[in-house]
């Protein structure tokens, strides 16, 4: 008898073939979720397969328990060698810019470990024109009022350089943890009405700084600025904070010399405020400005220092 049928075993074959695939596939999936690996993160067998992922803390997270990175904010992060130095190039990683997007941070182009032990260096905000490691230069804005746009950071943003650094890492599925600090100084100018001044005071006035060097170098690797050696000095217009409360961002320096510090103007009368002074890194200085109706008669007191102000 002639057979009516015969393709029919090479269908059967080809089931059978697809059945034997997918039940691989399963089988692969079970054994990459497995009860005592529910997440899957066993499925990297060695450091070149293990995707290099961060969680970045911002200073204000220890007191808030938040995160306080915007969407588009962008950090600029280095991977070394533990025993080699950190160089411009030839690192795990260079500047790698990481975005965040509001939950995760990510890179345009996928980062994976290597074997071995490494350090990580980040800062904040992202430049992508980094010249030096030992001696990056940066300034602050001389206008720290002005505020964040879609396309860009607000003066006092841009001027409050940030860092964090996490030493002796090596490969693993879990995010790389930076915890950010900050490295420059802020100082921060309350106006309290005075006794004798007549009437409300307005919310609108203007908080500027004189006399202090505004450029400086970056260490990368130590984390550290240093105060241009041959730097200009510049007014910096504060960053209005709240009604009477503002703040600017300042590169860490001495003030040697009785010089105008401080200057609040206030329905067109100017309040000045000569002093020496030492900006420390990391600190926030706090200083309490007394408006008389003299300005003549101003007084000032400076109220402590807090170390990596939240």
């Amino acid at each position: 008898m002639t057979d009516t049928h015969p393709s029919q075993p090479h269908y059967m074959n080809r089931h059978t073939i697809s059945y034997i695939v997918v039940a691989s596939v399963a089988l692969l999936a079970a054994a990459c979720t497995s009860a005592d690996d529910p997440d899957g993160t066993d499925r990297y067998q060695d450091a070149k397969s293990t995707p290099l992922t961060c969680k970045a803390s911002h200073p204000r997270q220890a007191a808030t328990a938040t995160a306080t990175f915007n969407s588009g904010d962008r950090i600029g992060l280095y991977v070394a060698a533990t025993d080699s130095p950190l160089e411009l190039g030839g690192n795990l990683v260079n500047n790698a810019a990481l975005t965040y997007n509001g939950t995760a941070w990510t890179s345009a182009k996928a980062l994976f470990w290597d074997e071995g032990s490494y350090n990580a260096f980040a800062y904040y905000p992202y430049r992508p024109d980094i010249s030096s490691i030992e001696d990056q230069p940066f300034s602050v804005a001389t206008d720290q009022s002005t505020d964040r746009t879609a396309t860009e950071l607000g003066g006092y943003e841009a001027s409050d350089l940030l860092y964090a650094s996490a030493r002796g890492v090596s490969a693993s599925a879990a995010p790389l943890p930076l915890t950010f600090r900050h490295i420059m100084s802020r100082l921060k100018i309350r106006l309290i009405k005075g006794e004798d001044f007549d009437g409300a005071m307005p919310t609108d006035a203007a908080v500027y700084v004189h006399s202090t060097v505004t450029s400086a170098t970056l260490d990368l690797e130590v984390g550290a600025v240093t105060r241009a050696i041959h730097g200009s000095t510049h007014t910096i217009r504060a960053h209005q904070d709240d009604d009477y409360v503002f703040s600017a961002i300042v590169v860490p320096q001495r003030l040697t010399n009785h010089l105008p510090l401080v200057e609040v103007v206030m329905n067109g009368v100017s309040y000045i405020y000569d002093s020496r002074f030492v900006f420390k890194p990391g600190t926030e200085h706090l200083v309490n400005f007394v408006i008389s109706n003299n300005p003549e008669k101003i007084k000032i007191d400076i109220s402590g220092e807090i170390e990596n102000w939240q």
